[in-house]
């Protein structure tokens, strides 16, 4: 059912006017009714707010160092400890996750929009537009991401994160613009796009007006896992030292550098290996709710 055919409904019965609860309302209810669902919300809102609002209780800051505690255990100076340069694990933690989760909404969101763009004028124009733009994404699909990436680390140095951010996008549409052009072909040929045609509605606003809005639901639920995606992407390529360039931290960068010390001082490894693993859960749980409120049949 599209989105035109889901809009609210009203009926008249017995002398009552009835409004039919919109799609919006009907996802929502399903998502929060949903226990991983909802587990997964408050876990990621949690770790939102640990991240931007954390640093506020703390008196170090990830630049600052303390020269009288090298690799000391936690305590009530510094309460995840400190690394071998004196910096403070809480602080330098919690600046990495902010850049995390920046990296990854950023890149899942625009991953999405250009999977989004692509696949519907491919699916609706068909003909040279298709071909030009399945091509594109064929050759997108076999290159090596990392490799490019790697390749490309000199120049997302500090302060250039938000080129990494598009880069890291440019290789995560490529699976999703082919499922939604698959689904625009079916769904341009639906009553309400061939009206809209008929009236002389441009195709370019038909695209953006009728047959992306309709695809939302995929769209949404592909922008969540993204998330995920684009994280664990982010921490692999930092943690080779291709990603967030010093003197900026990442997780990448801190599980690096506390890997090499996680057996004789944990506490360097295992605070920002532990909040990453909840982090990924949580927006796996959203995601997963996400889909099954969309389409109930998908749990059953």
């Amino acid at each position: 059912m599209t989105l035109h055919e889901e809009e609210v409904a009203e009926e008249l019965s017995d002398g009552v006017l009835i409004r039919n609860p919109s799609r919006t309302r009907v996802v929502a209810g399903r998502f929060f009714r949903s226990r991983q669902g909802l587990a997964g919300f408050v876990v990621l809102a949690l770790m939102f707010l640990l991240a931007f609002a954390g640093p506020l209780f703390s008196r170090w800051s990830y630049t600052d160092k303390d020269f009288t505690a090298f690799l000391q255990p936690p305590s009530s100076s510094h309460w995840f400890g400190t690394l071998q340069t004196g910096a403070d694990v809480y602080a330098v933690t919690l600046r990495g996750m902010q850049k995390s989760l920046v990296v990854g909404l950023l890149a899942a969101l625009v991953s999405t929009a250009l999977a989004a763009v692509v696949g519907a004028f491919a699916g609706y124009f068909l003909g040279w537009t298709d071909r030009v733009l399945s091509w594109v994404t064929d050759l997108l699909l076999v290159l090596p991401a990392f490799l490019i990436l790697a390749i490309m680390s000199p120049l997302f140095e500090s302060g250039q994160w938000p080129l990494f951010v598009i880069m890291l996008a440019l290789f995560l549409w490529m699976v999703t613009s082919k499922i939604v052009r698959g689904m625009a072909i079916s769904l341009k040929e639906r009553e309400f796009i061939q009206a809209a045609r008929y009236m002389g509605v441009p195709a370019t606003r038909i695209v953006f007006r009728h047959v992306i809005p309709n695809l939302s639901s995929l769209l949404i639920v592909d922008a969540t896992l993204n998330v995920s995606a684009a994280i664990l992407t982010e921490t692999s390529l930092s943690y080779f030292g291709f990603g967030i360039q010093p003197p900026d931290v990442s997780f990448g960068t801190l599980i690096a550098d506390g890997s090499k010390t996680a057996t004789y001082a944990p506490w360097t490894f295992w605070f920002v290996a532990g909040l990453l693993v909840v982090t990924v859960l949580a927006v796996n749980l959203i995601g997963d709710a996400l889909r099954d409120a969309f389409d109930p049949a998908a749990k059953r």
